[in-house]
């Protein structure tokens, strides 16, 4: 007498992420992807630029940073500025 066979489950679909923006909006003019994020691994600081009102911010980086990242710090200190 033998064991049933039993029926494998075909394994999960991986989901397929795109890549993140590098190119955000400006919280100061408004205008849709005019900032454009440089980061700098050597000296570990991430520079986000708008291209528009030239406005900058500069922030430190680890090795696991990403341009969302400085984006959002750009955004919470202005955040604070404003408060």
């Amino acid at each position: 007498m033998g064991r049933r066979k039993s029926k494998r489950k075909p394994p999960p679909k991986k989901k397929t992420t795109g890549p993140l923006d590098a190119m955000f909006t400006c919280p100061f003019c408004n205008h849709e992807k005019s900032c454009d994020v440089k980061l700098d691994r050597q000296r570990n600081t991430g520079m986000i630029t708008c291209r528009v009102c030239l406005e900058d911010f500069q922030t430190a980086i680890n090795y696991l940073s990403e341009p969302v990242d400085v984006y959002s710090d750009w955004i919470d200190a202005c955040e604070t500025a404003n408060n």
